[in-house]
């Protein structure tokens, strides 16, 4: 994977990652949504490495 392929894969990552942060309604969200936010950056952080 190039370089450029990398970073535009991150790109979406970010973009999905935000997505669902903005669909969450803070009151209905549990500890399961909130660890899976958790593990999506850290896949996002070991992709960066």
């Amino acid at each position: 994977m190039t370089q450029q392929e990398r970073l535009d894969d991150l790109k979406l990552k970010l973009a999905q990652f935000a997505d669902r942060v903005d669909q969450l309604d803070p009151a209905e969200t549990d500890v399961k949504e909130i660890d899976q936010l958790i593990q999506m950056l850290d896949d996002l952080e070991e992709k960066m490495n």
